[in-house]
């Protein structure tokens, strides 16, 4: 058994049924040799996004995998890394390497070398014998601890020697998770119940956990309202009268009025990284952090009481806890009647643009009728970068743990349609969509093909307003002498060429039955693109000054 075989043999040990790829690396052979299928994308940062949108959808059970070929091919996906290790996404990426012997020799480009700083782990196998090890410490790091990429790089001179019978042995790593002191709970209970007006902050790490339940159970006993993170989005079902809402620079009346005004944030399986594409937290707040890595504790707020460990296991200390010091019976304190009102003075503002019936179709009517339409537990919802993010986000409400992947420390154009490419694949039966602009299009539309042939047939929407609305005033000189951020496109008539359906809608009117066709064509196994002409909407739900700005 050579180096590539017995890599091959590992995935198919701990249970890998697919991987992502753009040839050439002979791992692609030795993996099709053990029965794992390999699904070819357009482009290398596609084959590494539609990775990061299985594993986003598998909670750390299961996780994607990448195969790309060394240096043009290594480089090339460094997008879909670094999107990844910006959002904690637990991806597992097989590289080729040259040989060993040039590897120090410039301008060779090494994978592991290179990607350290967008890594949770990179490693190099440089010998046959190394096989086993290097797998177990990388499967241990998608499993434990803070979640992101694992990079494996495998020299040129390696793949093909053969391993030593003694060092073919493999034991998969399970899962160690981690609780924090109970003092620190009793602490952190103390505070929270003690406090004028707190509220809950839930990240990605509550859905990664599986402690939606948890959450829904601490906020009903204490009645305390709950905010989601754009990661943690889905992780509390935002119909339920204590939801806030969720956010990135846009977010709701509600999550606004708690964030400024609230004396007590506890975060849930957040990192907490400030970032300018969430919602920032005022000075002069208690704090209470738990976060699967202690790392993340103290690193961009200052916290009163550190929780590192496991969200669901945490949740379940910290909900012992409440009824030992209050009973098992939920406050009464009015909350959901305030945030009620607030949300309907909110809504109010917006309703005519969620109804609008003017042409060309307000962005904003669109995703009304993403919000009106049936079955929305069965559906999967992603935004792509920029303003499909910011008007989605706070008027599209989450039902069911991964309803909607919200996603975007760093925020690459085009994400929108490998990521749910990789999300269908982990929920055949889900409804698959994303809801993405013009410009981003550009950067990832091929990979409809893709979806077509691979039999993961997803609905795009593509907002098609002929400019790059994120950007309504900027750069009023270049706009006026030179067009830039205008562009145009027959976005139906590509899809088509590219074996999807095009579907074009021109009027308000046609929305929703575009949606109800597009779910239809989808169970029939056929790719969607709805192309919808649009205005160039610049209104957004902010609040205050732009969070980093």
């Amino acid at each position: 058994m050579d180096t590539l075989q017995a890599v091959a043999r590992i995935l198919k040990t701990e249970g890998v049924e697919w991987v992502s790829c753009f040839p050439s690396n002979n791992l692609l052979e030795a993996v099709a040799v053990e029965g794992i299928r390999t699904l070819l994308f357009r482009h290398e940062r596609g084959a590494v996004m539609a990775a990061d949108g299985f594993s986003r959808l598998n909670d750390r059970q299961k996780f994607g995998v990448v195969i790309t070929q060394g240096g043009p091919g290594a480089e090339n996906s460094m997008g879909g890394i670094a999107q990844a290790y910006a959002d904690n996404v637990p991806i597992l990426i097989f590289q080729g390497g040259v040989s060993t012997q040039e590897y120090a020799v410039r301008p060779n480009f090494s994978p592991a070398r290179t990607y350290q700083s967008v890594t949770r782990h990179a490693e190099v196998i440089w010998k046959p014998e190394m096989v086993s090890a290097v797998m177990r410490r990388a499967f241990h790091a998608l499993r434990n601890g803070r979640p992101g990429p694992v990079l494996i790089e495998i020299p040129s001179d390696v793949d093909r020697q053969a391993v030593p019978e003694t060092a073919q042995a493999y034991r998969s790593p399970g899962r160690s998770p981690q609780v924090p002191s109970r003092g620190a709970v009793q602490d952190a209970v103390r505070a929270l119940l003690g406090a004028r007006k707190p509220v809950i902050w839930s990240g990605m790490g509550t859905l990664f956990a599986g402690a939606t339940d948890e959450l829904r159970e601490l906020a009903e006993l204490t009645q305390i309202p709950v905010y989601c993170t754009m990661p943690g989005k889905s992780g509390f079902d935002e119909r339920h009268p204590l939801t806030l809402g969720s956010g990135s620079g846009a977010t709701t009346l509600p999550a606004y009025r708690w964030l400024q005004e609230s004396d007590m944030l506890f975060a849930v399986g957040s990192s907490l990284t400030r970032t300018f594409y969430g919602q920032p937290i005022p000075g002069g707040k208690t704090i209470v952090h738990n976060t699967e890595s202690i790392d993340d504790i103290n690193k961009d707020y200052d916290a009163a009481i550190g929780l590192p460990g496991d969200a669901k296991l945490t949740l379940a200390m910290v909900l012992d806890e409440v009824k030992a010091q209050i009973g098992e019976r939920p406050r009464s304190n009015g909350v959901a009647d305030e945030i009620a009102a607030i949300r309907q003075q909110w809504l109010a503002e917006w309703t005519p643009l969620l109804e609008s019936d003017e042409e060309l179709i307000n962005a904003y009517r669109v995703v009304g009728e993403l919000e009106r339409m049936k079955e929305k537990e069965s559906a999967i919802v992603t935004h792509d970068a920029g303003a499909p993010r910011d008007i989605l986000m706070p008027f599209y409400r989450a039902t069911v743990p991964h309803s909607y992947i919200g996603w975007g420390k760093t925020t690459h154009l085009g994400f929108g349609i490998p990521l749910m490419i990789g999300a269908k694949l982990a929920r055949p039966d889900a409804f698959c969509l994303n809801f993405m602009g013009d410009g981003a299009f550009g950067m990832s539309g091929l990979d409809l093909e893709t979806s077509a042939r691979i039999g993961a047939p997803i609905t795009t929407i593509v907002l098609n307003n002929g400019d790059m609305a994120t950007y309504p005033g900027a750069y009023p000189e270049a706009r006026a002498r030179f067009n830039l951020t205008h562009m145009t496109g027959d976005y139906a008539r590509i899809a088509e060429g590219l074996g999807a359906v095009g579907i074009v809608v021109k009027k308000p009117s046609e929305i929703a039955a575009a949606l109800v066709r597009a779910r239809k064509l989808n169970a029939d196994g056929r790719t969607v693109l709805l192309d919808i002409h649009c205005n160039v909407e610049g209104r957004r739900s902010r609040f205050g000054p732009r969070p980093g700005g």
